[in-house]
């Protein structure tokens, strides 16, 4: 083992107190044996037995101490020990002539090193006792005045030294205690540097999948068309199912035309108009501006529009557009979804002009069938009886019902193909509900619900007559029909601004809220006229907002469920109101 082997070992940085002790300890057993080899050189021998006794007490005192962690406050006391050691075996061994002398240092290197400048007096106290105490107590008889000088000035240098030793010792404290915290702060930036590195592989890792993934998911959708745009509808992402449906490929237009060259001008127009001409996020591109506009104020937007292939051919298309945002909620772009309805209205043509095929082939024998009734009850010269004649009126009510439900499913048809045709003329509203209202007069009379009238002449409307009365017929009938033995209808009409509302409101069953959207669909039932058996096939509404539509007017409906329902139909007004006094009638 090396001399420097053995210092770093000792080179602790709190080392104990038997380390510290050790050199003193090895050192004065030298001392006692060069005295026990020179017996000349000893002059006490009580006082070389007393160093004796004092180093042993210093050096078990050490033990224990090291031993017995909560006590080491008490450690000076070592060194103090030590320098009463060697006090006697410098008294003994010459004094002043003593070999010995320099063991001084050790214990004063003891008292110099420990943190605190107070530390340097114990070294010169114990340094003085040492030196200068036996000659100025008569215990020796060494007491000249040269004696004395030299004991003092060797006491004074033993405090200087003790001063720079107390300053090294400090300042090298301070320099380990920097080099630790310099040592600790590379150690937990290198664990935190290690971290972040191990991180940014696991991050560079799920990133690297979820591209893959992504790409993956990207070249899949096939169906679909998906573009991405900026926030002035330059191209940046087209995925393949674009380029199928588009027939253009991702190089042809990514970063090189607009989204909305794809869109008919005339929708855009027509888009832009319903939106007043929406500035948008550019106004050099106003035709873009209408197609995200819903978007661009947060809420994604899904409806039919027209694309126009690159070869010129048009399809149709379901698109919803939903904006894109950053790590900041910011919008930067937006992204379109497009599905193909080329083969969706396919399908619809063929379910209407079914439809239209077996309603016509349905009403002919219908009719038929009622004209042979009619002579039937007509019959002069075989007359029918009671009986007979009851059986051919529940086959005529029968078969008008049938003829009513084919002509509904001809009209959905019609609406659905675009051959809605309307007579229209500028006529008074007042006259067509005061009309419906006395044909389900006689219906609200048989189930027993209080029909109530409020009819204010509130302008002229201009449409077709008997449309309009079958939109009020539908939607008086179905409040009948609704509501219970003992409830009330009331229909309404009165103007407000520029325009002709019809109310008809029931206290009936109501209709569930999670419903209501759905009511103007094509032969659909609320559940709580299919859970009292109340009668229909769910075409009314339908046709009634259809109706309303094309006059230019809308639908409105609230309903509470248990409460009751009210539809409102609003129609433009074609001329100044005439205000008549209210007539209200049951």
């Amino acid at each position: 083992m090396t001399l420097t082997t053995v210092v770093n070992r000792l080179a602790t940085p709190n080392p104990s107190p038997l380390l510290k002790q050790a050199p003193t300890t090895v050192l004065f057993g030298i001392a006692v044996v060069l005295v026990a080899a020179n017996p000349g050189s000893l002059t006490s021998f009580p006082s070389i037995v007393a160093a004796t006794v004092a180093i042993v007490l210093a050096t078990v005192l050490a033990t224990v101490l090291t031993a017995m962690s909560p006590l080491a406050k008490f450690a000076l006391l070592v060194p103090a020990i030590d320098l009463v050691a060697i006090g006697f075996l410098r008294f003994g061994t010459g004094e002043a002539l003593s070999s010995f002398s320099a063991l001084i240092i050790l214990p004063i290197i003891w008292f110099a090193a420990e943190e605190g400048r107070e530390h340097i007096w114990f070294a010169f106290i114990g340094t003085a006792i040492v030196l200068i105490f036996p000659s100025v107590a008569g215990l020796s008889d060494s007491s000249a005045l040269s004696v004395l000088l030299r004991a003092a000035f060797s006491a004074a240098v033993f405090t200087i030294a003790a001063a720079v030793i107390n300053e090294l010792s400090r300042q090298a404290k301070l320099r380990l205690s920097s080099v630790r915290r310099l040592a600790e702060e590379r150690k937990s930036a290198l664990e935190s540097n290690e971290l972040r590195t191990n991180q940014l592989a696991e991050s560079e890792a799920s990133l690297r999948q979820a591209q893959r993934m992504f790409r993956g998911l990207w070249g899949a959708v096939t169906e679909q068309a998906v573009i991405g745009t900026d926030l002035t509808g330059m191209i940046d992402a087209w995925n393949p199912g674009a380029a199928l449906m588009l027939r253009i490929g991702a190089d042809q237009v990514e970063d090189k035309r607009h989204v909305d060259e794809f869109h008919l001008a005339d929708e855009l127009e027509d888009r832009a108009r319903e939106l007043n001409y929406p500035a948008g996020a550019t106004v050099l591109n106003p035709g873009f501006s209408a197609l995200v506009e819903e978007a661009r104020l947060g809420s994604a937007e899904v409806r039919e529009w027209t694309y126009r292939r690159a070869d010129g051919t048009e399809l149709p298309v379901e698109l919803s557009v939903t904006p894109r945002l950053d790590d900041d909620g910011e919008t930067v772009g937006y992204l379109f979804v497009a599905h193909d309805r080329t083969k969706a209205h396919e399908v619809a043509k063929l379910k209407d002009d079914f439809v239209g095929l077996i309603s016509h082939e349905l009403r002919t024998p219908l009719s038929s069938i009622l004209g042979y009734l009619e002579l039937m009850r007509d019959d002069d010269d075989d007359e029918l009886t009671e009986t007979q004649l009851q059986y051919l009126g529940v086959a005529e009510r029968n078969a008008n019902r049938l003829l009513v439900l084919i002509g509904d499913l001809l009209f959905t048809a019609q609406v659905e193909s675009g051959k809605f045709n309307l007579e229209q003329h500028v006529q008074s509203m007042s006259p067509i509900v005061s009309a419906a209202v006395d044909s389900a007069r006689p219906a609200a009379v048989r189930a027993g619900v209080t029909l109530v009238v409020e009819i204010i002449d509130g302008g002229m409307v201009r449409g077709d007559s008997v449309r309009l009365g079958q939109a009020c017929d539908n939607l008086i009938s179905n409040a009948i029909k609704f509501t219970p033995a003992g409830g009330t209808v009331t229909v309404s009409l009165h103007g407000e601004a520029h325009q002709i509302i019809v109310t008809v409101s029931d206290t009936g069953m109501g209709i569930p809220e999670s419903e209501i959207d759905q009511l103007f669909s094509r032969f659909f039932r609320a559940s709580t006229a299919t859970r009292n058996a109340v009668p229909g096939v769910g075409l009314g509404l339908t046709i009634t907002k259809a109706i309303v539509t094309a006059h230019g007017g809308e639908m409105g409906v609230g309903s509470e469920e248990g409460v009751g329902t009210k539809f409102s139909m609003t129609l433009p007004i074609e001329q100044p109101a005439r205000v008549f006094s209210a007539d209200l009638a049951q």
